[in-house]
């Protein structure tokens, strides 16, 4: 994407990344995208959010985790990568987003609460209405202590399905509870899209729940393995392709 699309932004600075000019933000919060092939539905995204986090008064930045390849998918691991990298620009807050959730309301803070919050409540695919009550994935966000508590998502969900009732699992596994905006500030806009190539369902994910109380010590952030093949400082966005390996 030509950082000339920035135009309608001109206030961003390189990476995707803004301060509001006239006050201190109560957060500074990294927006953490896991991304493959994309790119129609991230422009979409991108057009729409800038303006709204700007309205927000955040301090900000957008980083899209690229991976690399045609492999089995996983987008937990990718969310991992996304804070890993964050934290080395000392980000407090992260946002969690799937590129194709788009908020309605202005009231919806991209911002990060005494819990984890899902933000994400009442989409249009589910007729605005909460799906079932542990549902916790979408768009959700952690302070930086939360996430480091939980030791972050899973790394071992390969292909559709599962890490975000894992994460549901180790949020309540440490006694954390989960807030949420209503359901008229928390409506979102799904884009419309098909199931990606190499993100079939996976086969392993309830072999895999079953095993996160005994595994989410070992398995999550303090384990962490990738390796950055590219980064990319366009004006909308930090654009980071990494290889996360395969299934083992």
């Amino acid at each position: 994407m030509d950082s000339v699309r920035a135009g309608f932004n001109p206030t961003l600075l390189e990476g995707g990344r803004y301060k509001p000019p006239d006050c201190i933000s109560h957060h500074k919060v990294a927006i953490i995208i896991p991304f493959r092939n994309r790119h129609q539905h991230l422009i979409q995204w991108l057009y729409y959010l800038h303006p709204i986090l700007q309205r927000q008064q955040l301090d900000y930045g957008v980083y899209v985790i690229n991976q690399d390849g045609d492999g089995t998918f996983n987008r937990a691991k990718l969310m991992n990568v996304g804070f890993a990298e964050a934290m080395k620009d000392n980000y407090t807050c992260f946002v969690f987003s799937d590129v194709d959730l788009v908020p309605l309301d202005d009231r919806n803070i991209y911002g990060c609460f005494g819990n984890p919050r899902h933000l994400s409540v009442a989409v249009d695919t589910f007729n605005f209405r909460l799906p079932y009550s542990t549902i916790f994935g979408g768009v959700v966000s952690f302070s930086r202590q939360q996430f480091i508590i939980i030791n972050g998502y899973s790394n071992n969900y390969w292909g559709w399905g599962g890490e975000d009732d894992d994460l549901y699992k180790r949020i309540e596994m440490r006694s954390m509870t989960i807030s949420r905006p209503d359901m008229q500030s928390g409506r979102y806009r799904m884009i419309k899209h098909v199931r990606d190539r190499h993100n079939e369902a996976n086969p392993q994910r309830f072999n895999n729940l079953y095993k996160t109380q005994s595994n989410m010590h070992q398995d999550g952030i303090n384990s962490l393995e990738y390796k950055i093949n590219k980064v990319e400082k366009d004006k909308l966005y930090t654009f980071i392709t990494v290889d996360i390996g395969s299934p083992q």
